[in-house]
């Protein structure tokens, strides 16, 4: 194993965070975000490294990306990450028995955290910020396409850990290739929990052939119904926002689901849309009431294959349904779980939403390009989690932990 080495540091490591002070890593995190803000030439030029590599056209150049903006942004989240709560002792829940004995629930960390990942460089200062906040060290694999990138930031990384006096065995970085996520997959008495982060097919293939514990961060089939009783202009702000926000994320739009008696209003839905270039594929309705209103070269007519689509760019595709009914069934149908919406004034309407639509997110009249752990206040996320076990949603501090009882008697034995 290539990789046992990294394991066993990491599981040293994890064991001193105990003895860390809250203190000590509010300093850490600030100092990292200032000194992500004074490398950010040296951070650029990695990443132009990695940027060189792949085609403009492939849907993960974006995600692939930093600017001066992005990394700004992460220093900010980094920063907003030391100001929230420190998790690690809060009381859960706590008792005293009949026979005297008091026992407390605490919040205590996971232990190891491994993360396996795309071409995403933030998630790499994501990840740590999130765990050392939480009292946990980490295990990153991340993809090929972000090699320099993310040796450029673990680098960073570890410079400020041992600057602030901290172990920098705390945050391990694996080799891009196939064999060291295999190794990860299968680092049993190493690595507490395993996330995967990117596309379905990693999930699937995490999920499929890991032999330590895996929280699923699902890919984003995103729907958002456009009800009979919606305002159209609230409509059409939110379709756009969704769409076109930052078309290669998770929470993006993929699918309109539009109430049959919004067809005449689907041209002015779609306005925002065109200067975008973003290309639809629209079902028999949709289509004509697009075909005289909409760039021909971006319309199309959909297909089975249009539904259930992650597109991860500028393409979506329109779905007309007679009723409320026909859009919960279409979004039960074809839903990742992820986020799902409904534009509507109709408060019953929305109140069956909310009640019927299993998703980690499930908004009316809001984009689905809120969900984000910063944006639900909670400084950065590892992941959203599309699963029911643990966490759902965004997964920021709290969810990277789990509690332990501690009981305290005065020589209480139990009776035979």
């Amino acid at each position: 194993m290539q990789c046992l080495q990294q394991f066993e540091k990491v599981k040293e490591a994890a064991r001193g965070l105990s003895r860390i002070c809250k203190d000590d890593i509010t300093a850490l995190l600030n100092q990292l975000a200032d000194e992500a803000e004074k490398n950010i030439p040296a951070l650029l030029l990695a990443n132009q490294k990695d940027l060189e590599r792949m085609d403009k056209e492939d849907p993960r150049y974006d995600r692939l990306m930093l600017s001066k903006e992005r990394i700004e942004a992460i220093a900010s989240d980094i920063r907003n990450v030391a100001k929230l709560p420190f998790p690690i002792g809060e009381v859960l829940e706590e008792k005293t028995l009949d026979n005297g004995m008091t026992l407390q629930k605490v919040r205590v960390p996971l232990g190891v955290i491994g993360v396996i990942y795309e071409a995403r460089p933030n998630v790499t200062f994501d990840v740590f910020s999130l765990c050392l906040q939480s009292g946990n060290a980490c295990v990153l694999k991340g993809g090929s396409d972000a090699n320099y990138s993310n040796k450029a930031i673990v680098a960073l990384i570890h410079q400020v850990l041992e600057k602030q006096g901290l172990n920098p065995e705390l945050l391990q970085l694996l080799p891009p290739d196939r064999s060291a996520a295999n190794e990860l997959m299968n680092a049993v008495g190493y690595v507490d929990i395993l996330i995967p982060r990117g596309s379905q097919g990693l999930i699937n293939s995490v999920r499929d052939n890991a032999n330590i514990p895996v929280i699923e961060t699902g890919a984003g089939i995103v729907h958002t119904y456009v009800d009979a009783s919606a305002n159209i202009e609230k409509a059409s702000h939110i379709v756009a926002n969704a769409k076109t926000r930052r078309p290669s994320v998770c929470n993006s739009l993929d699918c309109l689901v539009l109430h049959k008696s919004q067809l005449k209003e689907l041209p002015s839905i779609m306005r925002e849309l065109k200067a975008f270039d973003v290309e639809v594929f629209a079902d028999d309705a949709s289509f004509a009431s697009l075909k005289d209103n909409y760039p021909p070269k971006l319309l199309q007519k959909a297909t089975p294959a249009s539904y259930g689509t992650e597109f991860l760019s500028n393409k979506m595709s329109i779905k007309t349904v007679d009723n409320l009914d026909e859009a919960l069934n279409h979004i039960y149908t074809f839903s990742s779980k992820h986020s799902e919406a409904i534009v509507a004034e109709d408060s019953e309407a929305i109140a069956r939403f909310f009640n019927e639509v299993d998703a980690a997110a499930v908004y009316a009249n809001a984009s689905t390009a809120f969900t984000d752990g910063a944006q639900f206040g909670l400084g950065a996320e590892i992941g959203i989690s599309t699963q029911k076990l643990h966490a759902r949603g965004p997964m920021a501090l709290k969810e990277l932990t789990s509690y332990k009882w501690l009981i305290k008697g005065n020589g209480n034995i139990r009776p035979a």
